[in-house]
């Protein structure tokens, strides 16, 4: 069973949960996500999977939310498996907007399900893709995570949405939005509903944030032309990654909505895209300076990349 560890230096819950040690690593000849294993229906399309080794679950100890040294407390939550395709080859690049579209209702529901739970404060929906990136399991996928706290990087961007939507009476990421529209130089693609964009300060080689135009804090706000429009900019996204170096790209994709309880007018739905690939045979590694020092060094120039990834087509690879 997981626990949380209270790290008293970083004010933060560690999970721990070495039951993970045990999960396949890129098995050659079995998935369970393949129809036939026995662990899924035999037809399917968009499936919701109970990982088999979940970080955190409603089978836990009580949760206590208060710090304190060499404290413990249950690792209260859910992890779920989102499969994308029963296709064990497909790269999610190769999914249509019609199967995107369903993968974004499937968000929808679930983070509804899970921000009624007991101790859910935040739910996020999330795909890590390439075997750089730690993948252990080939088919197309991606996972959603309930936590019973917020998540670090997730409490310090809410915090300063949250202050300069105080100070400014504005919606921060509407300003973002606005200001990278009237520039232009890191804008990559856009439809009637949603702004993909490198950012000014960009972390990660490649990393494209794609905002909603109309102000909504969830998916569940977002009309059904909007869904439509999202998957279409899914799939746009996912091409031209895997055509920038011909390849699989490996990257992170994160949903940010609105945390699960209380009103958080000041959020404002976007997806996160992470990639590592910094050039065709290059990866970005975060190593002391990143990981340890938690500040980011830059090996590419945003405006640069965005006009890159303007010119790189969008088809099928």
């Amino acid at each position: 069973m997981s626990e949380l560890r209270w790290h008293p230096l970083l004010e933060q819950w560690v999970v721990v949960a070495s039951h993970r040690q045990d999960r396949p690593q890129m098995p050659a000849d079995w998935c369970p996500f393949c129809p036939g294993s026995g662990r899924v229906p035999d037809d399917y399309d968009v499936l919701l999977y109970p990982n088999d080794f979940p970080a955190l679950s409603q089978d836990c100890e009580p949760y206590d939310s208060a710090p304190g040294l060499f404290k413990t407390t249950g690792a209260c939550g859910a992890c779920d498996v989102v499969l994308y395709s029963p296709k064990h080859t497909l790269p999610p690049s190769q999914l249509t907007p019609e199967q995107w579209r369903k993968v974004i209702d499937l968000w929808s529901k679930r983070i509804a399900e899970l921000s009624v739970l007991p101790h859910v404060e935040y739910v996020m929906p999330f795909e890590n893709t390439g075997e750089a990136i730690g993948v252990t399991m080939p088919h197309p996928h991606g996972q959603i995570y309930a936590f019973p706290f917020y998540p670090p990087l997730v409490e310090k961007e809410l915090g300063a949405a949250r202050r300069f939507e105080q100070r400014e009476k504005k919606c921060l990421y509407c300003e973002i939005l606005k200001r990278e529209i009237a520039q232009g130089s890191r804008v990559v693609a856009e439809n009637r509903s949603f702004v993909a964009f490198i950012p000014f300060a960009a972390r990660f080689p490649s990393e494209i944030q794609l905002y909603a135009r109309r102000h909504v804090v969830s998916l569940s706000e977002l009309q059904p032309n909007e869904a439509d429009d999202l998957a279409s900019m899914l799939s746009v996204i996912r091409k031209k990654y895997d055509n920038l170096y011909g390849f699989l790209l490996p990257l992170m994709m994160v949903v940010r909505v609105a945390p699960a309880k209380g009103d958080h007018r000041y959020v404002h739905f976007h997806i996160e895209f992470l990639p590592i690939q910094r050039s065709a045979k290059k990866l970005k590694y975060l190593a002391a300076v990143e990981t340890a020092a938690g500040t980011f060094l830059a090996d590419t120039r945003p405006e640069e990349r965005a006009a890159e990834l303007r010119k790189t087509e969008p088809v099928t690879p």
